[in-house]
C-alpha cells in the first residue's frame, strides 16, 4: 500500500470517527433535551395535581379562618372568661391568673415592692387556658367545615346517583321500546308474510279446481 493510499485511508478513519463523534454528540443533545422536556413536564403535572391545588385552597382558606377564630376568641370569649374568673379568681384577665412557684420582687414607682414576672419561676395558666380555647374554636370550626363538605358531597353524589340511575331507566326504557318496536314491525311482517302465503294457496287451489274442469 502506497502512502497516497495510506493518507486516503487515516483521511477516510478521521472523517468515520468525526461522523461517530458527532452522531454521539447530537445523541447526547436528544437525551439532555429529553430529560429537560420530562422534567418540565413532570413539574407542570406536579403543580397542576388537584391535591396540590387543594392543599393551597386549604391554606389560604384556613389562615382566613385563623384571624375569623383569632377575632371571636380575643373579642367574645375572652372578655366572658375574664368576667367569670375575675368573679371567681378575682383576677382581672387571663394574663393575671399564675401560680407562682418563686417570687422576685422589684420596686415600684411609688416606692412599694411588686412582682417581678421576667425574674419570677410560675405557672401561667392563662397562656394554657388560651391554647385550650384556641384549641377548642380550631377543632370546632373544622369540625363544622367538614360535617358541612362532607353533608354537600354526599348531596352532590347522590344526585350524580339519582342521574345516573334516571339516565339507566331512560335508556332501558329505550332500548325496551326499540324491542317491542321491532317486535311489532316483525311481526307484522310475519301476518303479511303468512297473509301473502293463503293468498297464494287460495290462487293456487283455484287454478287446480280450474283446470280440473
Amino acid at each position: 500500500m502506497g502512502k497516497k493510499d495510506m493518507e486516503v485511508l487515516e483521511a477516510r478513519i478521521a472523517e468515520g470517527e468525526a461522523r461517530e463523534a458527532a452522531a454521539r454528540k447530537k445523541e447526547m443533545k436528544e437525551k439532555l433535551k429529553k430529560k429537560k422536556k420530562s422534567f418540565f413536564a413532570d413539574f407542570k403535572k406536579f403543580i397542576t395535581k388537584g391535591n396540590i391545588v387543594d392543599m393551597a385552597v386549604g391554606v389560604i382558606v384556613g389562615s382566613a379562618f385563623t384571624a375569623i377564630i383569632t377575632a371571636l376568641s380575643n373579642g367574645i370569649l375572652k372578655p366572658v372568661i375574664n368576667f367569670i374568673l375575675a368573679k371567681i379568681l378575682g383576677k382581672d384577665s387571663l394574663s393575671e391568673v399564675y401560680t407562682f412557684l418563686q417570687k422576685a420582687y422589684k420596686t415600684g414607682e411609688a416606692g412599694e415592692q411588686v412582682v417581678d414576672l421576667a425574674n419570677s419561676i410560675y405557672i401561667d395558666w392563662g397562656a394554657f387556658i388560651n391554647a385550650i380555647i384556641n384549641f377548642l374554636l380550631v377543632a370546632f370550626t373544622l369540625f363544622v367545615i367538614a360535617r358541612i363538605a362532607r353533608n354537600i358531597m354526599n348531596r352532590a353524589k347522590a344526585r350524580e346517583l339519582e342521574a345516573a340511575k334516571a339516565a339507566e331507566e331512560k335508556k332501558k326504557a329505550e332500548e325496551k321500546a326499540k324491542a317491542e318496536a321491532a317486535a311489532a314491525l316483525a311481526a307484522e311482517k310475519e301476518a303479511q308474510l303468512q297473509a301473502f302465503y293463503a293468498n297464494v294457496a287460495r290462487q293456487t287451489e283455484l287454478l287446480e279446481q280450474l283446470s280440473k274442469k
